[in-house]
């Protein structure tokens, strides 16, 4: 299939879960009539969308409605927006406290997910990290997910840095465990630090973690266990205000 004929075949299937959700449930028919397409791609359309279970076929024969992987979905769209939001308040104070920059990063697919930054008064400029997918075991925020079960560490560990931590023994998570946080020195990038905490949902599972992350000779070694003090208070606070009380 063509990359052209794979994005018409995304925008109808969205407009199918679109449609469903406006009519709570239509036949294949009237489905291809509004989408102007054959019977059978709307078939097919709806056929893979039942299989990751966005869609389910209803009580009467022929007609689909909208399946339980969409509340799964939203569910998790709506955790995500509750954790940026909740989180925000903490992490203004701890990037006015640090001075450095603070993010809020999340597991997805094996790697670490910044879904929120804030700037200290010290990071005039600086990388924005939202959305970007950075290697968990380069990462302050992804040793934390992998030392807490919410990552599984790569088969390969590749290299970014002469510093980088290439050696699943290395990353030292038992440590990361006892101490309850984590850092990297200059890992990533040459010249650039970070110490993370772990934060945890309702159920006491670790969701998320919280860092601060500055250049080498602002946030020194020696400031990283006061920083990661500061950083486990915070990710306490976070985990509070989206539900844990543990």
């Amino acid at each position: 299939m063509s990359n052209s004929a794979s994005v018409q075949s995304v925008d109808r299937a969205i407009a199918i879960l679109e449609i469903l959700a406006r009519d709570g449930d239509s036949r294949v028919t009237d489905l291809a009539a509004e989408l102007d397409v054959h019977k059978s791609t709307a078939f097919r359309l709806l056929a893979a969308l039942e299989q990751g279970g966005l869609v389910e076929q209803s009580g009467d024969r022929g007609r689909y409605r909208l399946g339980f992987g969409v509340v799964r979905l939203a569910g998790a769209a709506t955790a995500q927006l509750d954790l940026s939001r909740e989180s925000r308040p903490v992490c203004l104070r701890l990037a006015e406290q640090v001075g450095e920059t603070v993010n809020i990063a999340v597991p997805r697919d094996g790697d670490t997910v910044n879904i929120s930054q804030v700037r200290g008064p010290a990071a005039i400029s600086g990388h924005n990290w939202v959305g970007q997918r950075t290697p968990s075991h380069a990462t302050s925020s992804g040793k934390v997910l992998l030392a807490f079960g919410a990552l599984r560490p790569a088969d390969e560990l590749e290299s970014y840095t002469p510093h980088t931590v290439t050696s699943p023994a290395g990353l030292e998570l038992a440590e990361i465990r006892r101490r309850g946080w984590a850092a990297t020195v200059e890992e990533l990038e040459v010249g650039l630090n970070a110490v993370a905490a772990p934060i945890s949902g309702a159920d006491g599972s670790v969701v998320a973690a919280v860092s601060v992350s500055g250049p080498s000779y602002r946030l020194t070694q020696d400031r990283l266990p006061e920083v990661g003090a500061l950083l486990v208070a915070g990710a306490r606070e976070i985990s509070q205000r989206i539900g844990y009380y543990g």
